[in-house]
């Protein structure tokens, strides 16, 4: 598929390679553009009142350079732009992108765990996407663990969705860059994040709001009482996902968050048949 970037979408990738536009902004310039005569005159006055004058002339500078990223993107206003992504809270601005974009078309479910995930979380992956394939596209985030199982194991039977907290040419964990190429050749990998951007600890969380927000269920294979894959659960039910959690035994470090939500009325994934 051929695609061509907008002009709106250039001057946001502009505005967001200065490093000094956050993504609620973006998304006030993106309402500017609806109306607008004169797009970059009015964020000029926009990020005045945003920022204050040292940043508002760092970004002058910056912006003047015309950064360029060597990846596409799509803004909130594309078409290709998933509309359940479109409902949650804070949804990001611009997704760079590598593969195949048609896949945030698709029906998608996310497949997460912990980073120190057990052979119990790659027995039940093993078990799980191939039963899903047919009819979800998996989306997980790349990192260390379930979720490297997840979108590996999905790229053996169908399309998967890598959704990673760095500009795409950076893999977290480095070991995962082979995988991430691999993903992007027959997949597809997005992030918010443009590249040469910093892996800050925030990305994550940040990372899986957009995991939550691509799909219509999210299933958990393990988790620990505080983790990530909680965050994405929580992340998940206030944006009226369905969350599943593979019950665990009881004391078990990495299950005691998937019992957890199953006590607080997640759904237990008893049979592998019944997704």
């Amino acid at each position: 598929m051929i695609f061509t970037m907008t002009k709106l979408t250039k001057f946001l990738i502009r505005c967001r390679m200065t490093g000094m536009v956050s993504n609620q902004i973006m998304l006030k310039i993106i309402k500017l553009s609806i109306n607008s005569a004169n797009l970059e005159s009015e964020t000029f006055n926009l990020l005045k009142k945003e920022l204050d004058n040292l940043q508002f002339e760092k970004f002058l500078l910056l912006f003047s350079k015309n950064l360029q990223t060597k990846y596409q993107a799509i803004n909130y206003l594309d078409e290709a732009y998933p509309q359940m992504l479109r409902t949650i809270y804070n949804p990001p601005a611009l997704l760079f992108f590598s593969g195949n974009i048609a896949l945030l078309k698709t029906d998608c479910i996310a497949i997460i765990g912990s980073r120190h995930a057990t052979d119990y979380s790659f027995s039940c992956i093993a078990s799980i996407v191939p039963r899903l394939v047919n009819r979800y596209t998996i989306v997980s985030g790349l990192a260390k663990g379930a979720d490297s199982m997840a979108n590996e194991e999905a790229l053996r039977f169908g399309k998967t969705i890598g959704v990673i907290g760095s500009g795409l040419d950076v893999a977290y964990p480095a070991n995962n860059m082979m995988l991430q190429r691999q993903v992007s050749r027959n997949g597809l990998v997005i992030s918010e994040y443009p590249e040469g951007s910093n892996i800050e600890p925030w990305h994550f969380p940040q990372r899986n709001r957009i995991i939550a927000g691509l799909s219509q269920k999210v299933i958990i294979t393990e988790a620990q009482a505080k983790s990530g894959s909680m965050i994405t659960a929580d992340l998940a039910l206030n944006q009226g996902r369905e969350v599943i959690a593979v019950p665990g035994r009881v004391g078990d470090e990495f299950s005691v968050g998937c019992n957890k939500l199953i006590e607080q009325g997640a759904t237990p994934l008893l049979d592998f048949n019944n997704i």
